[in-house]
């Protein structure tokens, strides 16, 4: 009972180990999901756009602090030199002090409508951030899908070597035995080694996939990239769609290139307030106060300082009346400017329906192509299997063999290409959607 013991023991301290092994390994890899949380937080453009949304905000305070007055002081300090032989003194200094206050009390309500021009700017570069953080999501699912087609298309391509190379043994055999020709052997070498060539294409464009990936992220040279391979069947690759409608109006009201247009074309209105303004007068008040000092005269410093002392306070009006056309110029363009962006909105707009349209398709498509590539294959399979068999026993000649097999292999890739195709085109029209990435990934 107590070897018994020890042996249960035994087995799940191993059992344990081996867990936390895989854990550990599992860990290290890349899952899409985490592809896309480090390139959305180390991508440069996504930064670059953070940075913009930031300086937006201090133009916003800025025009905001414009509704206050302002307030500067002066200093000047100078030196006078008298070269004539009658002067009381060859130099004297002087010195002036000021402080004034300038505040705009009316101007057409400019400032208010630059304000509310910030804020929407503010709001258009936050929906900056949030489009290139779309545009990088979809890069780094187009090019995670496709290192996920490349690794099991060398897997197949492995399968095919293997294949040929049992094939080539056993035209081997058979020559020996007097079954086949030279001839068809030779058939069999030369499959073997396009089969061979082609793994190695397969496998030099996993690389490159995976390479194209590793920029995506943003990854050292001296880092590499492991992907956690997600099983993925039938389930994935069927998912039931809703309908093109509905996904393009939720695209509409979660996109923010959608919203960023409207915005600018808010904006682009509020140009023509702006425009307007300017023929209304503007009104400022000023006030200051100053004093100053000469050097080389009977007064003493303070008693100039204060004899100098003065204070000023004043209404000035500015009144447009002619400005080479200038303000009606501004207002011409500012109405020209909101039909431009209204088209813009127009085109934005059909873009994404294009978008969308295409992906469904590209869905759709694909779902179909892959129940009848999957089809066509289970029946190569079988066709195969027996001319195979056939071909051992010398019932089938070299190519038979051979054209079976390349359709075999086709069919497979047909399968594989429209299954990624599938599954990568769902996690689009999900983004299109604002939904989460499945947990699978």
């Amino acid at each position: 009972m107590k070897q018994y013991r020890c042996k249960y023991i035994f087995l799940l301290l191993s059992l344990a180990s081996c867990l936390s092994l895989q854990a550990e390994e599992s860990a290290g890899k890349w899952t899409l999901k985490k592809c896309l949380d480090y390139a959305l937080e180390n991508n440069i453009q996504v930064k670059k756009s953070k940075i913009t949304q930031l300086s937006g905000n201090e133009d916003y305070l800025q025009s905001k602090a414009e509704l206050f007055p302002s307030l500067s002081a002066g200093i000047s300090q100078g030196a006078v030199f008298y070269p004539s032989d009658g002067a009381t003194s060859n130099k004297s200094y002087t010195g002036n002090y000021s402080l004034t206050a300038n505040w705009t009390l009316f101007d057409g309500g400019s400032r208010r409508t630059a304000i509310k021009q910030s804020e929407i700017q503010n709001e258009i570069n936050r929906l900056g951030v949030a489009q290139d953080e779309n545009d990088i999501r979809i890069s780094i699912i187009q090019t995670y899908m496709q290192v996920l087609y490349a690794y099991e298309s060398v897997r197949i391509n492995e399968n095919t070597v293997e294949v040929s190379k049992a094939q080539r043994d056993r035209g081997e055999q058979l020559l020996a035995a007097g079954s086949i020709s030279k001839a068809d052997l030779a058939q069999l070498e030369s499959q073997y080694s396009t089969d061979k060539h082609q793994l190695v294409v397969s496998q030099t464009s996993l690389e490159n996939y995976k390479l194209q990936l590793k920029q995506l992220l943003e990854l050292n040279i001296t880092e590499e990239i492991r992907l956690d391979i997600p099983e993925l069947g039938d389930a994935d690759v069927m998912v039931p769609l809703p309908e093109k409608e509905v996904i393009y109006t939720t695209a509409l009201a979660v996109m923010p290139e959608i919203e960023s247009s409207r915005l600018n074309l808010d904006k682009a209105q509020l140009d023509i307030r702006k425009a307007k303004a300017a023929y209304l007068p503007s009104l400022s008040l000023n006030a200051g106060v100053g004093t100053g000092h000469l050097s080389g005269t009977d007064y003493s410093f303070g008693t100039q300082m204060w004899d100098r002392f003065n204070q000023s306070i004043g209404l000035t009006v500015s009144i447009p009346i002619f400005t080479n056309r200038s303000n009606k110029t501004a207002l011409n363009k500012a109405k020209l400017a909101v039909i431009s962006q209204e088209l813009e909105q127009t085109d934005t707009e059909k873009q994404l329906l294009k978008t969308v349209e295409g992906i469904y398709l590209d869905a759709t498509s694909s779902q179909h192509q892959y129940l009848s590539s999957k089809e066509q294959t289970q029946s190569l399979e079988t066709s195969y299997e027996l001319i195979e068999e056939q071909f051992n026993l010398g019932m089938k000649n070299t190519l038979e063999l051979l054209t079976e097999k390349n359709n075999l292999k086709n069919a497979q890739q047909e399968v594989l290409q429209s299954k990624y195709m599938s599954i990568m085109s769902i996690l689009l029209l999900d983004l299109y959607q604002n939904k989460p990435i499945q947990p699978e990934f």
